[in-house]
This record gives structure tokens, sequence and C-alpha cells, in this order.
């Protein structure tokens, strides 16, 4: 399928040598990138709140300990404590 995108210069000029240097065609370059972009968009557990509280960069250090402290302490409950 054909279709038209506006990419800056400077990107557009690096995707150009990450392609010949590969010897890549730039449309497969192009292609691959976006297969691996989709890919690790599906692949992130589904957690609503991580949208709001924890897609900041800065935070994801924080938000990765946050998330392992729950599960460590949900471990740590009994199973008949669960319900």
């Amino acid at each position: 399928m054909k279709t038209t995108l506006e990419i800056p210069e400077a990107v557009m000029r690096r995707a150009k040598a990450r392609a010949a240097a590969t010897g890549q065609t730039l449309t497969r370059l192009v292609t691959e990138a976006l297969n691996e972009r989709l890919a690790k968009e599906t692949m992130r557990p589904e957690r609503p709140w991580m949208r709001f509280a924890g897609a900041f960069k800065r935070h994801r250090a924080e938000s990765r300990r946050i998330l392992k402290r729950i599960s460590e302490e949900f471990e740590a409950i009994e199973p008949e404590d669960r319900t």
C-alpha cells in the first residue's frame, strides 16, 4: 500500500543512512520500525491507571518500584485473606 507521510528532514536523513548502512530499503526499515513499535504497545499489561499515574518517563523507575512492592505485599497475604 502506498501512502504519503511528512517526516522531519533530520529523521529522514537518519533513516536513509541507517537503511543504506544495513543494506535495507527505506520501506523495509520503516515497516520493521512500525512493527516493533506496535508490538511493544500490545505487549504492555493492561493497567488503566498507568495512563495517568505511570506514563511519565521520569517516573518509570519509581512506578516499577511501587508495582514490585505491591506484588510483594500481595504475595505475603494469606490466600484466605484475599476475599
